[in-house]
């Protein structure tokens, strides 16, 4: 048992008594009133994201996860296919236990599972991802007004709006979280 006031992104807590990943929480202190924090809970068994408040003095049950750096080497029909870091085993993981994260997939990527009682619940990204740049039009030249941005589609088909000085065959780096464009990889 612990306090609201003590939630943190990633965590899982017991909400109306299933599992429930924490995906977005904010601290509110009022100027009237006592202070609380707003949440985005995921639930683990269903992948239903809801919106809710605890006051921060409440109690929640959290839950042990099991966290474990595994590399995503290929997708198929089947499913995602991993290697555990640790002992190199192989295994794969349905579709909807990964989500819309697959989007920022590349072959050797990465990332961390979170593990309930055994199971693959669901995938945390690294903040930011490397991608190449395979396909976007080129800058038109004289066009330098501020903020003007082109499509780009990356190395695993994601497309980002990019801006209009980026070239075929760069890395750039993407914000898993907004999936937008960040910088030029090596900057």
């Amino acid at each position: 048992m612990a306090k609201a006031s003590e939630i943190k992104k990633g965590l899982a807590i017991l909400f109306k008594n299933e599992p429930h990943l924490i995906v977005d929480f904010q601290h509110v202190n009022p100027g009237k009133g006592s202070a609380f924090v707003r949440t985005r809970l995921k639930a683990l068994k269903t992948g239903k994201v809801v919106e809710t408040t605890f006051k921060s003095e409440e109690t929640l049950e959290f839950v042990d996860m099991e966290r474990k750096k595994v590399q995503y080497l290929y997708g198929d029909a089947s499913g995602y296919t991993f290697m555990d870091m640790g002992n190199y085993e192989q295994f794969p993981i349905n579709a909807d236990v990964v989500g819309d994260t697959a989007a920022y997939f590349k072959e050797g990527i990465e990332i961390t599972l979170l593990f309930s009682e055994g199971i693959p619940v669901t995938v945390e990204l690294p903040k930011k991802v490397t991608l190449k740049v395979t396909e976007t039009p080129p800058g038109v030249r004289g066009d330098t007004a501020t903020n003007l941005t082109k499509e780009a589609t990356l190395e695993n088909g994601l497309k980002v709006r990019v801006p209009l000085f980026i070239k075929e065959g760069e890395a750039l780096i993407i914000n898993t979280d907004t999936g937008e464009y960040v910088e030029r990889a090596g900057e």
